[in-house]
């Protein structure tokens, strides 16, 4: 936290307001707080807590391990206002090997996995064009505070993990855009908090994925995408396996069932456009850097090309 406000004070585009949600921290950095929770509520509490507090016109949205140059708010702001989007994220790269992406904007699947654009792939031109995106990772980006007037705020039904894709597709969903900004370039230390296999980062990952199914698919979904779902699902529990993962895999899918029996159906008819391009996204990307095995895999048995 020390780092990331310092690197706020440098900015050559001040903040207007710095609004510090503390999480139920113990180790001392719930002293510099704004708002202080008494436990960890989860990541889409505390950030809708800050929000709330907030009262500028444009908010920017930071994990507390991310390192950010002195321009990266002037050219983080100056790229969504002169594209006249919803929404902002940059490219951000791996602290321990910066030559590396650590991510860029999400896409996600029909079968309710998503991927973080250009994860562990090495720097270059493809990860350094601005472009038009539906999904914005909450680690680092900065959102028109009108927009969660629009669409309403972080589902906290999800408490941490897609839970910033959940809100992307309600975005995509309702016709709010964003943009990708690579030119704003940070740091990431990533998965900071519990790390990116604990077993309550793939329990809730696990659970997540079917509760997007759940919150945004249609009452036929099973006829429409239940081959995708169920090829991705078993899919990725086969990479939770591989990591040593496979009972929280499980016991996440247990809990996201329950949410797919107990939760009301929408039907919206942007839904089918919204997943196909950001499906054609992943092939395209993954076709340019490499396919992944899950990648490969999941369209090669739902059909897509791979």
């Amino acid at each position: 936290m020390p780092h990331l406000l310092a690197d706020l004070a440098a900015q050559t585009q001040p903040a207007d307001e710095i609004v510090i949600v503390d999480n139920g921290s113990t180790d001392g950095s719930e002293t510099q707080a704004t708002i202080r929770l008494p436990d960890n509520r989860g990541f889409a509490y505390a950030v809708n807590r800050g929000i709330e507090a907030a009262r500028q016109d444009w908010i920017a949205i930071l994990n507390n391990d991310v390192r950010l140059p002195p321009e990266w708010l002037e050219t983080i702001l100056g790229g969504a206002q002169s594209s006249g989007a919803w929404f902002a994220t940059g490219k951000l790269l791996k602290a321990g090997d910066p030559s590396r992406i650590d991510g860029s904007y999400d896409l996600l699947c029909r079968g309710g996995c998503a991927w973080r654009a250009g994860h562990d792939r090495p720097d270059g031109a493809e990860w350094s064009q601005p472009r038009p995106i539906q999904f914005a990772p909450f680690t680092a980006a900065v959102f028109r505070r009108e927009l969660f007037s629009k669409v309403g705020l972080l589902d906290e039904e999800f408490e941490s993990y897609l839970e910033d894709v959940e809100f992307g597709l309600r975005c995509a969903l309702a016709g709010y855009g964003g943009v990708y900004v690579p030119a704003a370039t940070g740091i990431h230390l990533g998965s900071a908090t519990l790390g990116a296999w604990n077993p309550a980062t793939v329990r809730r990952l696990s659970r997540n994925q079917l509760l997007l199914v759940a919150r945004h698919y249609p009452p036929d979904w099973i006829r429409r995408y239940g081959w995708p779902v169920l090829a991705a699902q078993l899919l990725w529990g086969g990479v939770a396996a591989g990591h040593g993962a496979f009972l929280p895999w499980l016991k996440g899918k247990g809990e996201g069932l329950a949410r797919l029996r107990s939760s009301g159906r929408r039907n919206n008819p942007n839904l089918e456009a919204v997943l196909r391009q950001s499906e054609a996204e992943i092939v395209r990307l993954q076709h340019s850097s490499g396919y992944d095995r899950f990648w490969r895999l999941y369209f090669a048995i739902t059909g897509g090309r791979a």
